[in-house]
């Protein structure tokens, strides 16, 4: 969106209990919306107006009285239920679900461009259904645009199943180079940290409190996901795609990677769409789960639960809870949350990003989870190579001795391909000197 803000009016049922609208109006305010007015209803799901009818009236009285241009509803809707708010509304005045507002602010973020086609498949799969009910109908009746649908076209249907196979054989090929990236990091003696949670648990903040610099000293034609800017605004969906960087730990060279964010009651098909996204954390070594400790209990373990069964679905790594934002609360708060959660988190780190504090009990929790490093001592002969081999360990692993004279004499630890390598490079330099 582009100028003033667009004014809207946000609507949203529940079955029971009270609607909550916190994370929708931050989603309005993502997107750039100005909410004016809020209507809610407790019912069940209206097959024709999804609210009942007589809150439709409600919410167009207040359309009218905020002078807004679109509702945002906070939930799905049907292409008939978004037909007939509309007509209920005044002409010009768009109907957007929860998802639709999704994809406005994902359309918005993406960049690069992996991102920008995730977002076109999302849209597509949305739209998919859409074009599937225009087909319904056009078979029930000849009227076009029947329900006010739209003129019904019989190739849009086979058009969009068309670009989202070819957008989905794209998104496999980039992921495919991205894999082929993290095994080159792994054989280069990094470990790969992966933060995930929801939007706005201060993942980017520990990020940036994480990074040893602001960029890996490595080529960015070869790791085009390094990136010297990664935002830690309040606001959602600031990180849609990756952004990678060397975290400062003392003894391991480890790459954290920052992914876009969870958010609750995401459909199948907008997770699926963005799949490509998430093999950042299926695929690493360590997950640490950032969720937000000064929101209510019940809130964090709905989020800790979602994140699971997302998270378990395909990643082996261990997952590591971190309580952010501790400097929003007490220590009594803390305790009592710790502890409402020991079943789901046990044993979690608490830290804040913002202030610091703690996050050297992280950096020492990321070491501990990590896969143990192996010790290796090697006998190196003294050649005009030698200290070429003995600077590149030194780069790639934990040297703890060094002994020189007629020959060198390294121990130190390392990832298991760095050992191999490194043997490797020691027996060239024994062969070297037996053939001199």
């Amino acid at each position: 969106m582009t100028g003033e803000p667009e004014r809207t009016v946000v609507a949203k049922r529940v079955d029971a209990g009270e609607a909550e609208t916190d994370e929708i109006i931050e989603l309005a305010r993502a997107a750039g919306y100005t909410v004016e007015d809020i209507v809610t209803q407790t019912r069940t799901e209206d097959p024709a107006y999804h609210f009942g009818e007589g809150k439709v009236e409600t919410i167009a009285q207040r359309v009218v009285a905020t002078d807004a241009t679109a509702i945002l509803v906070d939930n799905e809707l049907g292409p008939y239920q978004t037909y007939n708010i509309g007509n209920k509304l005044p002409k010009g005045v768009r109907v957007i679900d929860r998802f639709r507002l999704i994809l406005e602010i994902f359309g918005q973020r993406a960049q690069t461009r992996k991102a920008q086609l995730q977002v076109e498949l999302a849209e597509l799969r949305y739209e998919l259904p859409r074009a599937e009910a225009k087909a319904s109908l056009a078979k029930r009746d000849e009227r076009p645009g029947f329900m006010g649908l739209g003129e019904y076209d019989e190739s849009r249907e086979r058009d969009i199943k068309s670009q989202i196979a070819r957008i989905s054989e794209e998104l496999e090929q980039i992921e495919q180079t991205d894999q082929h990236r993290r095994e080159q990091r792994r054989e280069s003696g990094f470990d790969l940290v992966a933060l995930a949670g929801y939007t706005n648990a201060g993942k980017s903040t520990l990020l940036r409190r994480l990074a040893s610099d602001l960029d890996v000293d490595e080529n960015k034609d070869i790791h085009p996901d390094l990136d010297t800017t990664a935002e830690s605004e309040d606001r959602l969906f600031t990180t849609l795609g990756t952004t990678t960087r060397q975290a400062d730990l003392d003894r391991r060279d480890v790459l954290v990677t920052d992914t876009v964010g969870f958010i609750s009651d995401l459909p199948h098909w907008l997770v699926e769409s963005f799949k490509s996204t998430l093999d950042a954390v299926y695929r690493a070594d360590l997950v640490l789960l950032v969720v937000d400790v000064s929101e209510p209990t019940e809130e964090i373990r709905e989020k800790i639960v979602t994140s699971h069964d997302t998270l378990y679905e395909r990643n082996e790594a261990p997952i590591v809870t971190v309580l952010n934002k501790c400097d929003k609360v007490d220590d009594a708060e803390i305790r009592e949350t710790k502890e409402a959660l020991s079943a789901l988190a046990p044993n979690p780190v608490v830290v804040s990003a913002r202030t610091g504090e703690h996050i050297d009990s992280l950096r020492q929790r990321v070491d501990d989870e990590l896969p143990d490093l192996e010790r290796e001592r090697l006998v190196l002969p003294m050649t005009d190579d030698t200290m070429s081999v003995v600077s590149w360990i030194h780069d790639n692993a934990y040297v703890n001795t060094v002994e020189y004279g007629e020959e060198v004499i390294m121990e130190f630890e390392a990832r298991p391909a760095i050992v191999e390598q490194s043997r490797s490079k020691a027996q060239r330099l024994v062969d070297s000197g037996a053939s001199a």
